[in-house]
């Protein structure tokens, strides 16, 4: 009996879905695409990114993470904190999570209902995340933790972006 109720089912939703896949549309294909930074490239931009900070006279971490949060880069100057590991990639994963740069997250986070995003974990709501943008499309981010607030590690994170722009499709 229940082997006939389950193939009953599971023939009901196989002609269902044949049914169904002459109406598909573009958007719901059954595969999609995207694009992320190379390895080389991904570590270029962490490079870049902590050399623009120690030319301030910043010791920082910085990670890079692909559009949907996982690490691809990450390198810590010599005299960077402990907590530049964590916290430059939790800025990071904090930027793709949310599709907005930290340091907007901040204030927009401050009070308010919005006040509960800083509660989701490992998400980390200080200035030093900035988007990666290609042509509008989030492939990455970058997160920077060490300089002596986030307004300075955002902007390290823009210069070393600006640093591997002409080899992004934009």
């Amino acid at each position: 009996m229940i082997r006939n109720t389950l193939a009953a089912a599971l023939l009901a939703a196989t002609a269902a879905t044949a049914l169904g896949a002459s109406d598909l549309k573009a958007e719901d294909e059954a595969l999609v695409s995207f694009e992320v930074l190379t390895p080389e490239l991904a570590s270029e931009l962490a490079t870049n990114t902590l050399l623009a900070c120690r030319e301030e006279g910043f010791q920082v971490g910085v990670a890079v993470v692909d559009r949907f949060g996982v690490l691809q880069a990450f390198v810590r100057d010599r005299f960077a904190g402990p907590h530049t590991p964590d916290t430059a990639a939790r800025k990071a994963w904090t930027t793709v999570s949310f599709r907005e740069d930290t340091l907007t997250l901040v204030e927009a986070t401050d009070s308010g209902p919005q006040r509960g995003a800083r509660d989701i974990t490992n998400a980390l709501m200080l200035g030093g995340g900035v988007q990666v943008l290609v042509q509008g499309r989030l492939i990455g981010a970058v997160g920077v933790s060490g300089a002596p607030g986030g307004a300075e590690d955002h902007a390290c994170a823009e210069v070393g972006i600006a640093s591997i722009e002409d080899r992004l499709p934009f």
